[in-house]
């Protein structure tokens, strides 16, 4: 099994106000980002080189209830109470050539693998079923893309980790 980092998630309880905190950090603009449908939430990304960027996340006004937990967390009183304060660096993301086998070799709950996609990025991640943090934020979330990768097309602003 060979995992490899893949990005950061920070969290805002606005896009927009994750999107300002993000910028004046780094002194970079932040690229694209979009919606996530099935958990009602949208972000934006950063570069942080080839294959890594840095994702600001936040539950979208718009969008209707998604019917379960969403992930990052974001629905629990303490994320949104932490939120309440600011917008906050929470989890980090590990990529897999193979999820379900990099999922196995994990210790502790096993997560549900949702597939997703977004415009033509597909992907398949390991969610915990209450939407929490894969435990308690101190494993990374598994993710495995299926076709391009979002840091193949963020303009490179020389962020790097």
């Amino acid at each position: 099994m060979r995992l490899a980092f893949d990005h950061l998630v920070g969290a805002a309880s606005s896009l927009a106000e994750g999107v300002a905190w993000i910028e004046a950090r780094a002194g970079s603009e932040m690229g694209t980002g979009g919606k996530h449908a099935t958990m009602g939430t949208h972000n934006r990304l950063l570069s942080l080189g080839p294959g890594r960027f840095l994702e600001v996340i936040a539950i979208d006004p718009e969008a209707p209830d998604p019917g379960r937990p969403r992930w990052f967390d974001l629905d629990s009183p303490q994320m949104r109470q932490r939120l309440a304060g600011g917008p906050a660096l929470i989890h980090w993301v590990v990529r897999a050539g193979e999820i379900q086998g990099a999922l196995d070799a994990l210790p502790g709950p096993k997560p549900e693998v949702l597939s997703l996609q977004r415009g033509d990025y597909r992907w398949r991640i390991g969610v915990p079923r209450d939407g929490s943090l894969a435990s308690a934020g101190v494993q990374p979330t598994v993710i495995q893309w299926e076709g391009s990768h979002p840091a193949d097309r963020l303009p490179d602003v020389g962020c790097r980790l």
